[in-house]
């Protein structure tokens, strides 16, 4: 009997700790839900106002590229997606892309299919820079995607594949790569897309938490917008790392909340709707 009370006082503290912590009331830490929220911003200063969609991908949302043979208006897209924003480079003469798309591993445009961009002279001193423009990229990576801004020539991760890809250009973040990428070239006076002409943009980013930053630039008068420079800022300000600019001024449209919203306007101050080429899509995973 007194065996039983010495061992049954011993094993009392053990109780009594299994009592106030249980196992079974022990429940690991919520996923954090994946969202999409919006702002907008207006900024008297710039003419303009600063449209600012954040995604967080999660496992509830896939963020990737489209393109259609010709070109066609962004409003065609509404029907398939949760956000929607013009991309790729193309030229409106004969609606052939500049920039490379990628879509389910496969290559389905390339720049050097565009006789009227690789046969033009003074183009050529460019091509090998304008073939290694930079690309919005989405990683299968086990079973997670991972999304990053890199040129194209760049290596996928060696735990990863390459699911989809859309290029861009140049990069904004970490460095604005310009001059890299054949956009700028002083001693030529090269400046296609005009780097620091105020203008409707259009850009994507990437913050270190791996929010995806989907950002448009609406001019509000036609003298209105922002340079490159200006654009970067606006994303290191927003908690990016990573941004890579878009085709902007009149190509600049996004769809996101029941709306179409276009960058550029014209001298009478009405927004310009131009069909695109290519477009980035928000869509929810089946």
């Amino acid at each position: 009997m007194r065996k039983a009370l010495i061992l049954g006082l011993a094993l009392l503290p053990i109780v009594l700790a299994a009592c106030q912590n249980p196992q079974t009331s022990v429940k690991p830490p919520e996923p954090i839900a994946s969202s999409i929220n919006s702002k907008i911003e207006t900024k008297p200063n710039w003419n303009a106002n600063l449209h600012v969609i954040r995604i967080k991908p999660g496992n509830d949302y896939t963020i990737g590229p489209a393109i259609t043979s010709g070109v066609k208006p962004l409003s065609d897209y509404k029907n398939n997606s949760i956000v929607a924003i013009n991309a790729g480079f193309f030229d409106p003469s004969n609606e052939q892309t500049i920039s490379h798309v990628t879509i389910s591993g496969q290559s389905v445009a390339h720049p050097k299919h565009n006789d009227r961009l690789t046969q033009n002279p003074k183009l050529q001193p460019y091509l090998p820079q304008i073939f290694n423009r930079s690309e919005f990229r989405r990683y299968q990576c086990g079973s997670a995607f991972r999304y990053a801004i890199t040129p194209h020539n760049a290596a996928t991760p060696n735990d990863c594949k390459l699911v989809d890809a859309i290029g861009g250009g140049p990069q904004l973040l970490p460095n604005l790569t310009a001059l890299e990428e054949a956009f700028l070239d002083p001693k030529t006076g090269r400046d296609p897309i005009g780097i620091n002409q105020l203008n409707a943009r259009s850009a994507i980013g990437i913050t270190a938490e791996g929010d995806i930053l989907i950002l448009l630039i609406e001019q509000t008068k036609p003298s209105g917008g922002v340079g490159l420079q200006q654009l970067a800022e606006i994303f290191k300000a927003e908690g990016a790392i990573q941004a890579l600019n878009l085709d902007g001024g009149t190509s600049s449209v996004v769809w996101y909340d029941g709306k179409l919203v276009f960058g550029k306007r014209d001298d009478n101050g009405k927004p310009i709707a131009r069909p695109v080429k290519s477009v980035i899509l928000v869509k929810r995973r089946l």
